[in-house]
């Protein structure tokens, strides 16, 4: 199943609160969940990570997770009349679309569990290291030491598709989900030394300037059990 993550800002004028209540309580509702095609859906509201400088414009202020079955239901799902005439035409009303990025991944459970907030932690491999390599070291060495980060609940590795390197490089290779608690486990994992000798290893395979952190709280459209 393809597990699409879309990452979106705020349209000039509107306040993250607006953007974020816009696209959960309208845009979701009444537009993306109609899609036939889609079968889990849930958005992500960004939370400032504790400590975080409140005038500090995050890269993306919410995350919409898409759950499709294979290439060919996304692909119908571009061509619906739900997608062309509702939501593709509803984006421009809330979304920075010029700043949204789309990636498709497949993704591994490393820990099963559950959560009250998450952090996803976008990367992208160091140059010259091969894909396969990336790929294999985070599920490996990387995944053992993040495992042992105090307070994970769950933890998901989430690679990007191989279709985004048909034609060149993808703009990030992994999108990795660890759940805690709240934010205030989030802090404390933080300030652990587990999660420093796990982020000094994910920095031996990633670009440190090319991996960027989040913080969220997930609200289920359709699911978490598929329609």
């Amino acid at each position: 199943m393809i597990h699409q993550l879309i990452f979106a800002a705020p349209k000039p004028g509107m306040t993250e609160r607006e953007f974020q209540d816009y696209w959960l309580d309208v845009h979701a509702v009444e537009y993306a969940s109609k899609i036939p095609q889609i079968r889990k859906y849930l958005i992500d509201k960004r939370i400032p990570f504790p400590g975080e400088d409140p005038g500090a414009e995050p890269l993306w202020s919410g995350v919409a997770e898409i759950w499709l079955e294979n290439v060919e239901e996304q692909l119908a799902s571009l061509q619906t009349d739900e997608f062309l005439q509702g939501a593709r035409l509803d984006e421009p009303k809330w979304a920075a679309f010029w700043r949204t990025v789309v990636l498709d991944t497949f993704a591994h459970e490393v820990r099963p569990g559950t959560g009250g907030v998450k952090m996803i932690v976008l990367a992208k491999r160091r140059e010259g290291l091969p894909l396969k390599e990336f790929r294999e070291r985070s599920l490996g060495k990387h995944a053992e030491l993040m495992a042992e980060v105090p307070g994970l609940r769950r933890y998901l590795q989430g690679f990007t598709s191989d279709g985004y390197y048909g034609i060149g490089e993808a703009v990030l290779d992994a999108a990795y989900q660890l759940y805690f608690d709240d934010a205030d486990a989030v802090a404390a994992a933080l300030s652990s030394p587990e999660f420093a000798r796990a982020e000094e290893d994910l920095f031996s395979i990633a670009e440190p300037k090319y991996v960027h952190r989040l913080l969220f709280t997930e609200h289920w459209v359709i699911g978490p059990q598929a329609r």
